[in-house]
């Protein structure tokens, strides 16, 4: 286990598991969502960060053809040959970096003639804690394999890379959100997506010129977006588009939503109205940040989440208590971020009140008799790179 992970940590712990210098490390970030959920794989938008928390991956090329991984924070190795890319082959967290090799030979890499790898992964993203630690190991593996085998892909490919091993190695039906925010993020910058124009445009939030600060409460309560809740929801999204007669629901507005109620049952209506509505407040939000200022963002933070909380059922009672708590405690806004059913939480808060909402959550959860939060502020950062 390496206490304090950075390239030179990682090249060094590379050169102890391996007995020789790694060639390179690249990195990629984990991501905060400011807003916008499950919004991605219905088309929509969403507007997520790039945060300073981060997952390094040191490689080697092979004279082989086998791809050998190792992880701080895991006990024992895996490997596979690039002969046997299959997701039935993979087990485990492994599957999110073997998933990357296997995407890019379905999106069209060759892999006549390549040797393979041996790589080490260290990491300060959370696990399960909706701030995409699994993106970061994907995408800091594709764009260190990108570089080493000169495959020349852009940014934009290589997100569809990521997103497919997530979706068809790993087995989690997300949409590409994560991925995007990791690769294409800067510093100081907002990523405002549209996934139906596959445009991402970086958006400048303010915080630190306004006296804010974003503060992460990781509930710790884990979440799996390969299982159960993650793809009910997706299903209930794609029954409500095909009953309503549109592709996706990108394609409904709050005007549709009076027809919607009529057309499809309680529980599929509401799904409907959580993405509906939550496209107009990605927009109002993206708007609002540039012409008014962070701090008039809090309404629409608060308003997402009771959306996620009532019409999408994905908080939880731990997410809840963050929530309130923090705004009790004079945040600006607060919602849960990510997948849901667990994970973490987020307050816009002045850079003075910080702390005490902090202590708050601290002391609200110790009194409900959850386990301690992790609270932590995160700033707007630089997307995935190569670091040595």
């Amino acid at each position: 286990m390496i206490d304090i992970p950075s390239p030179q940590t990682t090249a060094a712990a590379f050169e102890d598991h391996y007995a020789r210098p790694a060639a390179g490390v690249w990195s990629a970030p984990g991501r905060v969502n400011l807003i916008g959920e499950h919004t991605d794989y219905n088309d929509g938008l969403v507007f997520p960060f790039a945060i300073e928390r981060r997952t390094w991956a040191a490689v080697a090329p092979r004279e082989d053809r086998i791809i050998r991984v190792r992880s701080g924070a895991m006990p024992d190795a895996a490997e596979i040959s690039l002969d046997e890319l299959d997701p039935a082959n993979f087990e485990d967290w492994s599957a999110y970096v073997f998933g990357v090799f296997w995407a890019m030979r379905e999106r069209g890499v060759s892999l006549d003639g390549r040797t393979g790898f041996d790589i080490l992964l260290t990491s300060d993203v959370p696990l399960g804690a909706g701030l995409s630690s699994s993106a970061a190991i994907e995408c800091a593996v594709a764009v260190a394999v990108n570089d080493l085998w000169e495959l020349g892909l852009s940014r934009r490919e290589l997100i569809y890379v990521c997103q497919l091993a997530e979706n068809g190695a790993v087995g989690a039906p997300t949409g590409n959100m994560d991925q995007t925010a990791s690769l294409m993020g800067e510093d100081g910058h907002a990523v405002l997506i549209d996934v139906e124009a596959e445009t991402a445009v970086p958006v400048p939030v303010h915080f630190g010129d306004e006296g804010l600060s974003l503060l992460v409460i990781d509930t710790r309560v884990h979440h799996s977006h390969a299982t159960g809740g993650y793809g009910e929801r997706r299903a209930s999204c794609e029954l409500g588009a095909r009953l309503m007669g549109v592709p996706t629901l990108r394609k409904l507005t709050e005007a549709d939503l009076e027809r919607a109620a009529e057309v499809l049952d309680d529980v599929t209506f509401r799904r409907v109205r959580h993405i509906v509505t939550e496209n107009a407040r990605v927009a109002r939000t993206a708007q609002v940040v540039q012409e008014e200022g962070p701090h008039r963002i809090g309404d629409l933070l608060v308003a997402s989440h009771a959306s996620m909380r009532d019409d999408f059922e994905i908080s939880c009672p731990e997410l809840d208590l963050a929530v309130e708590t923090a705004l009790a405690a004079g945040a600006v806004g607060a919602r849960m971020t990510g997948g849901g059913f667990g994970g973490a939480a987020i307050a816009l808060v002045d850079e003075s009140k910080a702390a005490e909402v902090s202590d708050d959550v601290d002391k609200a959860f110790a009194a409900a008799g959850y386990g301690a939060p992790h609270v932590f502020i995160v700033t707007p950062s630089q997307g995935a790179r190569r670091d040595a």
